[in-house]
């Protein structure tokens, strides 16, 4: 964009075949309020050879990760090895450069705040966008390419050695309490629930919505499935009068195969 910003999701052959979970997100920007010239300034990361040549086939911008000997094409379950694997070698690539199961609804850029070197959207929002009992989801973050920011990513990606086995978000929550933040001068801001909702605390006002995520969600056909429930939910009410949106009375048919629970087991 005119301020050097850029939008930037992953991809795996797992999440690329064609009705997958790819083609519900570029479908969200095209069908969203505003959001459809949003996606000259997406970025699709792919992690493997068959999501590198479906990319190509549906965007224009595309950047195929060099993963070494490490295979990324299959679905990896949440919190398994080769999701912790892929997960912290995405983290990785956002240090460098300084998440595709969130539908785009309306352009999240006037949302942000002016002075947060992080902004990270929530599975819980508390009410104070500077509160650290706010719960972190790493999926979507606004990152400003600085010194602190930099310092932070090394920081984050690093700390996996000091929580092995944890998902780069839980690790995220650990370290967002550490003095070393304080001390590097990052500025973390939490996004709220109003304007940046998921399965988790699902956004309540169709109004106000800028970006639904499938979080709280274990396996990618429940993904699909409330995903799809998101996108026809967004439809609906995109043909409603403009009587009955302002109304407040319709709202997200989900989670349905998504649940919080499960995360719980």
């Amino acid at each position: 964009m005119d301020n050097k910003t850029i939008i930037l999701t992953t991809l795996n052959a797992a999440w690329s075949s064609p009705g997958s979970v790819i083609d519900l997100f570029i479908d969200s920007f095209r069908h969203g309020v505003r959001t459809s010239s949003l996606l000259k300034h997406l970025v699709i990361i792919a992690f493997d050879r068959k999501a590198y040549r479906r990319c190509t086939e549906i965007h224009t911008y595309c950047y195929a990760l060099v993963t070494g000997n490490v295979d990324f094409s299959q679905e990896k379950r949440f919190l398994t090895a080769g999701y912790l694997e892929m997960m912290w070698k995405r983290l990785d690539f956002l240090r460098l450069v300084l998440e595709k199961d969130i539908m785009w609804f309306r352009n999240p850029f006037p949302y942000f705040y002016p002075d947060g070197d992080l902004q990270v959207a929530c599975d819980h929002y508390v009410g104070n966008a500077t509160d650290l009992r706010n719960i972190a989801n790493g999926g979507f973050n606004y990152v400003k390419s600085n010194n602190q920011s930099i310092e932070f990513y090394k920081f984050w990606y690093s700390s996996r050695l000091r929580y092995p086995g944890y998902h780069d978000q839980d690790v995220l929550n650990f370290i967002k309490h550490d003095p070393y933040i304080m001390d590097i001068g990052l500025t973390i801001k939490f996004l709220s629930t109003t304007y940046f909702g998921g399965i988790c605390e699902p956004s309540k006002d169709l109004n106000e919505v800028c970006t639904m995520h499938a979080n709280c969600c274990i396996g990618l056909q429940s993904k699909l499935h409330d995903l799809r429930i998101i996108m026809e939910d967004w439809r609906d009410y995109m043909s409603m009068p403009p009587s009955l949106k302002t109304s407040g009375a319709f709202s997200w048919r989900v989670p349905q195969n998504c649940s919080l629970s499960l995360l719980n087991q």
